[in-house]
């Protein structure tokens, strides 16, 4: 076994690749090789760091210094300084960015990193993500080893409902009483599906947490095919997704190799295997019911629910849909307990939550925080605050369909039942930051057209109601709308969000009526033809009050 004195990771997920990481890596390899460190220096492409808008990141141990926004020109600087004199390279070293000033911190030392609790992200930027033998390492497939050799499937479908783990793909619902409805139904066979499709704007923290820690997902996966007895798991994951389809369909073939996948488990009668379907970036197949309806080759559209995929799902068996942070929660509460996991978040909701930060905030990128952490505390602690020296105006939670909320929720602790209180939600773990100089009404014109494009038009509230939303936003973004367009939207909101078929439509009015209610003022601005921030122009002539 080699030992090194320093390992080099460099991050390889998606938004660093696109920054040139590989370029990074191997001039980082050619210049370790030509300076004969090759037997003391290791080289290792890793999962996502977390700060996105600052890569190519690498991180130096065991120093846990952090370089950030490299070019493949200043790497022969950091390998002749830093890796064979031990000097730091000052200028390259990554500055956390704060409203008050810029300081430099290493990987756990700054506010960025110190305020999160990483359990789904334990993985991610620590371990090759391509090397089983890594994450076995690191705990992997020890979980699993414990259900299939000193737990009944009921004691493990016991412990996921006493951890109050509650689903990370939006709903939020309870995942142990999930697993029950499909452990109690009896069938000749049962199925396991990882909702991977990821289709809300501005949400990626499923596809970095499948390029960075694949094998948790599949552990997860074999957890509930034995809690629940099914022996067949889907991957339903959407095209675009290339490197993540790339490093599951690597670990899968690792798992078999080691027999962690298809007969005979750890010795046990157990069988379980996964196959992974790609989607064409429907939107709407994040709904679990018309993600099914693709996996069998049909036009993703919601069904009409009862029966629920619990019962009836895929080919009319039961299935387990659960999303790929849930699943990655799996192996953690199994390994360590349940009473461990409530010892993180609320009472209600315990555990912690991955969110993608975007917008006017100075750390955007991949965060995990415990749950009931404030807005106040993402934004200004974690977020390191506005930049430009412009203020907060609101936080989008949930992603497109979530809520909007202004500065007056900064103190409101992010979870799903305080979330729904005000009206917004917690979603897929989008979190949308926007600085005063946007135009609410202009904003949820783009949302609304989003929602447009998106509706797969098989029920008649979203098909029809989605449509007229963007027709009478724009209307008001033009100067031409009147007191009695904006009770029409109300009442349309009211009914898609009651009769709609699928969370789409259901959800789709939500950005709106939370705008109409927290910026009531800014809209009666329009009405009157006026917008507070100039961005929407409009002949004040032609508006009619009343």
């Amino acid at each position: 076994m080699a030992f090194y004195r320093a390992h080099v990771l460099v991050c390889g997920g998606t938004p660093c690749e696109l920054g040139g990481c590989r370029a990074v890596k191997d001039t980082l390899l050619e210049e370790v090789n030509r300076l004969g460190l090759s037997s003391e220096i290791r080289v290792l492409e890793t999962g996502c760091l977390g700060p996105c808008d600052q890569g190519p990141v690498i991180i130096v141990y065991p120093e846990g210094i952090m370089y950030a926004r490299l070019q493949p020109g200043d790497v022969k600087e950091i390998v002749e300084q830093h890796l064979l004199k031990g000097r730091v390279v000052n200028r390259l070293v990554y500055h956390e960015k704060k409203e008050e000033a810029k300081s430099v911190v290493t990987f756990e030392s700054s506010d960025y990193f110190g305020l999160q609790e990483r359990i789904v992200l334990r993985n991610c930027g620590r371990i090759n993500p391509e090397s089983i033998e890594e994450y076995i390492a690191h705990d992997g497939y020890r979980a699993l080893g414990k259900c299939l050799t000193e737990m009944e499937p009921a004691a493990v479908v016991q412990v996921v409902k006493d951890s109050g783990l509650r689903g990370r793909g939006g709903a939020g619902f309870p995942t142990g009483l999930k697993w029950s409805f499909t452990a109690k139904t009896d069938s000749n066979q049962k199925y396991i599906v990882c909702n991977a499709d990821e289709g809300e704007p501005g949400t990626f923290k499923d596809r970095l947490i499948l390029e960075g820690d694949p094998h948790s997902i599949i552990e997860g996966m074999a957890i509930a095919g034995y809690a629940v007895g099914a022996n067949k798991g889907y991957i339903y994951i959407r095209g675009e997704y290339k490197l993540s389809i790339e490093r599951l369909q690597h670990a899968i073939r690792q798992a078999r190799e080691l027999g962690l996948l298809g007969t005979n488990i750890f010795g046990s009668d157990f069988a379980f295997d996964i196959e992974v379907r790609s989607g064409a970036g429907a939107y709407v197949c994040g709904e679990e019911t018309a993600l099914i309806e693709s996996i069998e080759g049909s036009r993703g559209e919601p069904r009409y629910k009862p029966p629920f995929p619990g019962v009836s799902g895929i080919w009319g068996k039961p299935t387990v849909v659960n999303n790929v942070e849930t699943l990655a929660n799996i192996a953690p509460i199994i390994l360590n307990g349940a009473a461990w996991f409530r010892g993180f978040g609320t009472e209600k909701c315990p555990g912690t939550k991955v969110f993608t930060m975007t917008g006017d905030i100075n750390n955007e990128g991949l965060i995990e925080v415990p749950m009931g952490i404030t807005l106040r505390q993402i934004v200004y602690g974690v977020g390191g605050g506005i930049p430009g020296g412009l203020g907060f105006k609101m936080a989008q939670t949930g992603g497109t369909s979530g809520g909007c909320l202004p500065k007056e929720f900064l103190d409101l602790p992010m979870d799903y039942d305080t979330l729904a209180e005000a009206g917004s939600a917690l979603g897929s773990g989008a979190l949308l930051i926007m600085d005063d100089s946007h135009c609410i009404v202009d904003i949820v014109r783009c949302f609304m057209k989003f929602f447009k494009h998106e509706s797969c038009g098989k029920c008649t509230p979203c098909r029809e109601g989605t449509t007229r939303l963007y027709e009478l936003v724009t209307k008001i973004t033009e100067g031409k709308a009147t007191n009695e367009d904006i009770a029409l939207l109300t009442e349309l909101s009211r009914v898609m969000q009651t009769s709609a078929l699928c969370g789409l439509g259901q959800a789709a009015p939500n950005p709106l009526v939370t705008c109409l209610k927290y910026f009531e003022e800014e809209f009666g601005a329009h009405l009157n033809g006026y917008c507070p921030t100039g961005v929407c122009t409009m002949p004040v002539a032609n508006v009619k009050v009343g």
